[in-house]
C-alpha cells in the first residue's frame, strides 16, 4: 500500500522455509506486485532453484549446492544466478558452480552478501578476486557480474550497471593499470574516485 518494498526475498532452505512454503509466500507477494527473489541451495538442495525457475524469479542467490535440474530451471526461467563468494570464504563452504551456470546460459551476478551472520564483510574487491580464483571466471565475466548483471538482479539495469547514454552516471575509477590487475589484487582499496549520479562523492 505504501510501496515501501520492491521485492519479496525468501530463504528456501532446510530448517527455514520449504519449497512449498516458499511458493505460497512468493505467490502471495506477486499478487501485491512484488518482484520475486530466492536465497536457495546454500546448505542443501531442497528445490529452491527449481522454484525460482518455475516462478520466473528475478534472481536466485547462493546456489552452492544446486543440482543440474536447478541449473536447467534457472536457464529456462530466465533467472539471474547471484553468487556470493565471500560467504563461501567466511563459512569455509564449497563455491557455487559458476562455470556450469554460465555454460547453461544462466546470467551470473556477484555480490558481497554483507550480513552479520554469514558474511560480515563489505569488500567487493575480495569478491572479484574470489570469482576469478574459485569460480574460474574470466576478468571480463567478473566485471559484467558485479556491474550490469548485478544491476539486473535488482531490476535496475535500465538505469545503472553500464556506461551508456541515458543511464545514471554511477562510476568507480580504479587505481589499476588494467582489468586483470583489479581482479588479481586484494586486501587494499584500489577505488580512487567514486561518482554517483554524475557527482563525485569520494576522491582519494
Amino acid at each position: 500500500e505504501c510501496r515501501l518494498a520492491s521485492y519479496c526475498d525468501i530463504f528456501c532452505e532446510s530448517g527455514v522455509f520449504s519449497a512449498d512454503e516458499s511458493r505460497e509466500i512468493l505467490l502471495a507477494a506477486r499478487k501485491f506486485g512484488l518482484g520475486l527473489k530466492i536465497h536457495a541451495d546454500e546448505l542443501g538442495a531442497i528445490g529452491g532453484s527449481e522454484l525460482a525457475g518455475e516462478l520466473g524469479a528475478v534472481s536466485a542467490e547462493h546456489l552452492i549446492a544446486i543440482k543440474k535440474s536447478g541449473i536447467s530451471a534457472l536457464a529456462k526461467g530466465g533467472v539471474i544466478a547471484c553468487l556470493l563468494p565471500a560467504t563461501s570464504f567466511y563459512l569455509d563452504k564449497p563455491y557455487a558452480p559458476a562455470r556450469e551456470l554460465i555454460t547453461a546460459g544462466v546470467p551470473v551476478a556477484v555480490a558481497s552478501d554483507f550480513n552479520p551472520g554469514s558474511c560480515p564483510g563489505l569488500n567487493l574487491q575480495l569478491c572479484i578476486n574470489l570469482s576469478c580464483l574459485k569460480y574460474k571466471m574470466a576478468p571480463e565475466e567478473v566485471l559484467t557480474a558485479v556491474t550490469l548483471n548485478a544491476a539486473a538482479a535488482i531490476g535496475l539495469s535500465h538505469d545503472i550497471g553500464s556506461i551508456e547514454p541515458g543511464k545514471q552516471a554511477d562510476l568507480v575509477i580504479w587505481d589499476s593499470p588494467d582489468l586483470d590487475f583489479l581482479c588479481y589484487r586484494f586486501g587494499s582499496n584500489l577505488a580512487r574516485t567514486v561518482i554517483k549520479k554524475g557527482r563525485v562523492v569520494a576522491d582519494h
